[in-house]
């Protein structure tokens, strides 16, 4: 499965980072390929191309805040979590988006 998405918290710092790496490794671990674009204080980093985001089985934006680009994922399963779910079960939401691949 491919994976994309926006991690991004209030303070645009450590939740997003952190989110962004366990839904990285969590994602690798069940052999998935993943890309994860991050929005807060330091700006836009890792931007989705537009490549990544046409051949994305699913969208996560794990953010606590709006995020900014979502009209780019028209069309795609959008999954909205907040940040605290990715750090503490990130591999529960990995296995919530296979359910979910599997159904469509």
């Amino acid at each position: 499965m491919k994976i994309v998405g926006i991690a991004a918290c209030t303070a645009g710092i450590a939740h997003t980072y952190i989110a962004k790496e366990k839904l990285i490794k969590a994602a690798h671990a069940r052999g998935h390929e993943i890309a994860i674009e991050t929005q807060g204080l330091a700006g836009t980093q890792d931007h989705l191309s537009e490549k990544s985001i046409k051949e994305a089985d699913i969208v996560v934006i794990a953010a606590d805040i709006k995020v900014n680009g979502r009209e780019r994922f028209k069309g795609k399963k959008v999954v909205d979590v907040p940040t605290g779910l990715v750090v503490k079960s990130p591999s529960k939401l990995i296995e919530k988006f296979e359910e979910i691949q599997v159904q469509a």
